[in-house]
């Protein structure tokens, strides 16, 4: 009877402990964290066993990584090392080779190329090179040196792909072919790197060569080095106008060099040039006044400028290696369009474009042609919130408006037979559309790109909107302030039109209805770089979408 007790009390027993076990979840696998070896000619063996451990580890903890960060390509790791039977790769009998220190450079510079070293294991391989380089015991330590070789090697190949297809997601206008590289291309990539003796050159050549991305890149290193002897204070954002603040924001510009108060009397004319001078830095309307936004930017530290730009090298990357040789780039937050062609800049203008509410999309598309003196439909969109209302409580709206009714045989209607007081979103049998002329919304010209948004470029009726420096504006419709200069390019190439500039002139002139198709279809790119070089400086643009935000999400910068 006691037999058979004791028998069910150890049965119970090991049912309790499975269960215990199970409700514990599974637990990650650590490999060894110090492994000393006493004589120095048995380290690459023991670093080997210790490679295998630590990839076993990676494999059974979901990819997760000795300091936590998920291994960027887990099953590139265990082919690169499989290879050479799970061999170091960046040392030999405990010493670094060259590439080693080559890539702790690359991880410790990832800034200077838009990426947080932080995800290249930075802090962990930073520790580990400094023990192996001043520690005499560490370096018997074979743990450590497998642990830096598996960190090493996970680290080139993710720096690898960021540099070249981008580290945020693929969007839905990215242009290039591929968004990765195969786990035989990371593999053969770090292998050449490896036989080379460094890293720089292969890291380099995976990066983008558009002028665009090397003038941000030069901007960055300026904007660190002109900023790096400097740190200064951050300034109340609940503030009033009293003489204790402007002696803070006077402060604030000494400290970052863009005030100079010696031997001068500090008073509200030293201050209010101290204020322009960072405003026209960091392209804010230079009025002089500490006003909200400028004491916001004020406060922003070098590190968030640079990942700004940071944020903009990635768009970049997203582009294709090579560009055409003639296209036209409009970029949103700068306000601005750029023709190019055979890499020069051949014209460039001033545009407004959506507001915050009706966002112009980012696209990619072709001219397709431009119309001389074009009516303007009316979108639907801008009928319902804006128009039928007002034309509800006045029908003379239409005529002020110069807008004309057209019914779905295409006819003009009377606006006054119409019983408006029945016409809504539901019910709304008529387009409204603004007759041609100088009144019109539109302008004089509009050129006219397939999209599925129903957007285009255009002139407008409103001129002296483009001089202001905010113009984040319209419906959604880019208008451009050289409209004129646009279509005398459009029209110049032998092979892309079949008039003269002196023929659209003319029709101008004579205010001539007119559609010029061009022969050749020239890209057309509207894209969000809230960041550029210029001249060796950084220039910034407002986050006028809330672009920047999502793409930091994405990127782990906070």
């Amino acid at each position: 009877m006691k037999y058979k007790i004791l028998i069910f009390s150890l049965l119970c027993g090991s049912g309790v402990c499975l269960l215990l076990a199970c409700g514990q979840g599974k637990k990650h696998v650590a490999p060894k964290k110090k492994q000393i070896v006493a004589n120095i000619r048995q380290l690459d063996e023991v670093v080997k066993e210790s490679v295998s451990e630590r990839l076993t580890a990676i494999r059974e903890n979901e990819g997760l990584m000795e300091d936590s960060l998920p291994a960027f390509r887990p099953q590139a790791l265990q082919d690169f090392y499989k290879e050479n039977d799970n061999a170091s790769r960046w040392s030999k009998d405990g010493v670094a080779n060259a590439a080693a220190a080559t890539m702790i450079d690359a991880v410790h510079q990832a800034e200077d190329v838009g990426l947080l070293p932080a995800h290249y294991h930075e802090p962990a391989l930073s520790t580990a090179w400094q023990q192996l380089k001043n520690d005499p015991a560490a370096k018997k330590d074979a743990a450590l040196w497998a642990r830096m070789d598996v960190m090493l090697t996970d680290a080139f190949m993710r720096m690898a792909s960021d540099l070249h297809f981008g580290a945020a997601p693929r969007d839905s206008v990215t242009l290039k072919a591929d968004s990765l590289f195969t786990d035989a291309q990371l593999t053969t990539k770090l292998n050449q790197a490896l036989q080379q003796g460094e890293v720089t050159t292969m890291l380099h050549d995976l990066e983008p060569t558009h002028p665009g991305y090397l003038a941000l890149k030069e901007g960055i290193r300026s904007f660190k080095e002109k900023y790096a002897p400097y740190h200064w204070d951050t300034l109340p954002l609940n503030y009033t106008d009293t003489a204790a603040f402007r002696q803070l924001v006077i402060n604030r510009l000494v400290q970052s060099g863009h005030l100079d108060t010696a031997g001068k009397v500090i008073d509200t004319t030293l201050l209010k040039t101290g204020v322009k001078a960072f405003q026209k830095e960091f392209n804010i309307y230079p009025d002089g006044v500490a006003g909200k936004r400028t004491v916001m930017a004020l406060n922003r530290s070098t590190h968030d400028w640079v990942m700004q730009a940071a944020v903009n090298l990635d768009r970049w990357r997203k582009l294709p290696d090579t560009l055409p040789k003639q296209y036209i780039m409009v970029n949103l937050p700068g306000y601005t369009l750029q023709v190019v062609d055979s890499g020069e800049v051949k014209l460039e203008s001033r545009v407004i474009v959506g507001t915050p509410r009706t966002r112009t999309p980012i696209l990619n598309s072709y001219m397709t042609n431009f119309m001389l003196y074009p009516y303007w439909r009316v979108p639907y969109s801008i009928v319902f919130k804006e128009m039928l209302p007002a034309i509800k409580k006045n029908v003379g709206y239409l005529a002020a408006k110069n807008l004309e009714v057209i019914d779905a045989s295409g006819n003009a209607v009377d606006p006054s037979t119409i019983d408006w007081s029945k016409l809504s979103q539901g019910h709304f049998p008529y387009v409204l559309r603004q007759m041609d002329g100088v009144d019109n919304s539109l302008g004089i010209m509009k050129f006219n790109f397939r999209n599925k948004y129903s957007v285009y470029l255009h002139d407008t009726n409103n001129r002296g909107l483009f001089k202001n420096s905010m113009r984040a504006m319209s419906h959604g419709c880019v208008r451009v302030q050289q409209w004129d200069s646009l279509a005398q390019y459009l029209v110049s190439s032998p092979d892309t039109a079949n008039h003269k500039g002196d023929s659209v002139r003319a029709w101008i002139a004579r205010e001539e209805k007119r559609q010029v198709d061009l022969t050749r279809r020239i890209p057309l790119y509207f894209r969000y770089f809230t960041a550029e070089g210029k001249d060796g400086n950084l220039v910034f643009y407002d986050d006028i979408y809330g672009e920047d935000k999502v793409v930091r999400k994405h990127l782990g910068i906070f």
